[in-house]
Parts: C-alpha cells; sequence; structure tokens
C-alpha cells in the first residue's frame, strides 16, 4: 500500500495541472476565425438558441447573428447526444471541436454532449416527448391503427370449352 503513494502523488502533479489548462487554451469567439482547420475550444456567452429549418438549432453569441463572427449548429439527429440545449441560454459555455468556415463565419458543429464545457457541461437530455419536426411542440404523438387491406380474388384464367359448337370431331 506505501507503493501507491508515490505514484498517486506524482498523478497528482502532473495530471491535476493538465486539468486546469483545458480552461486557459479556450479562445474567445472573436478569434475562431483565425483558426478555421483546426480543433480548438472556443468560448463564450450564449446569448440565443434559435431553431432554424428542418429542426437544426443555433446557438447565437451576440444580438445579431448577421455580424456576429462564430456560430455553433446542431442537427436534430444529434440532439439526443447532445442534450437539451435550450437550457444553455445565457450561460457562458465551453465548446470543444474542429472549428469549420460556414457563410464567412467560424462555426463548430456541436454532435456530442462530451463537446460542452463550462456551464454547460451537464445540461439535462432532451425530453422523450420533444418533436423536433413540429416546431418546437411537445407531442407524443398520435395513434392510429393500420389500415386493413383490401383483398380480391385470385384472377383464374378462363376455361375454353374442349369442344366448340359447329364443329364435328374428328
Amino acid at each position: 500500500m506505501n507503493s501507491r503513494w508515490p505514484r498517486l502523488r506524482f498523478l497528482a502533479w502532473v495530471i491535476l495541472p493538465a486539468f486546469s489548462l483545458v480552461r486557459a487554451d479556450c479562445m474567445p469567439i472573436a478569434e475562431a476565425k483565425n483558426h478555421v482547420g483546426e480543433t480548438r475550444c472556443v468560448s463564450g456567452m450564449v446569448f440565443r438558441v434559435e431553431r432554424g429549418e428542418r429542426g437544426v438549432h443555433f446557438l447565437d453569441f451576440c444580438q445579431d447573428y448577421h455580424t456576429c463572427p462564430f456560430t455553433v449548429v446542431v442537427f436534430p439527429s444529434d440532439l439526443k447526444n447532445v442534450g437539451d440545449i435550450r437550457q444553455l441560454k445565457g450561460k457562458t459555455v465551453e465548446i470543444h471541436g474542429p472549428v469549420k468556415e460556414y457563410d464567412g463565419r467560424a462555426e463548430i458543429i456541436l454532435a456530442e454532449s462530451r463537446q460542452l464545457g463550462g456551464e454547460a457541461k451537464r445540461i439535462p437530455p432532451m425530453p422523450k416527448s420533444y418533436d423536433v419536426e413540429n416546431r418546437g411542440h411537445y407531442s407524443v404523438g398520435t395513434f392510429r391503427a393500420a389500415k386493413a387491406k383490401k383483398t380480391y380474388p385470385k384472377r383464374e384464367p378462363a376455361k375454353l370449352p374442349v369442344e366448340l359448337p359447329g364443329e364435328e370431331p374428328e
């Protein structure tokens, strides 16, 4: 048991400072465009969570998203992996991932909850009743019984008479 203590002390001196550097290497949203193509951490306060066409969600870090230098995109298929991103409004978040350029500004695609840090580290999962296709309304759905298929009798080939009238057998 005594042989473990030096190892644990060594790990504490090496690993714990490495975790404290995670926050230090996050850059502000204004610098993200300079790091397109790199995997980085971008930090900023979420001004608004906006839902776009077909269930795509955007985290806006500025009041006017047209002039904002950075945005975060969450596709509808990734919402179950990320969580309830609507909870991020007004929070300072850290987003880890590859910085890409789209429409003249930098963006990170948020696909998993482990990409989040800061105040957003533990957001609740999306409610199971959240319907992405229904513009944010909650709907469990309606059950409809399957329609019965109409069945038709099987067609049989026409039976020709063996003897035709007016002909004499040979």
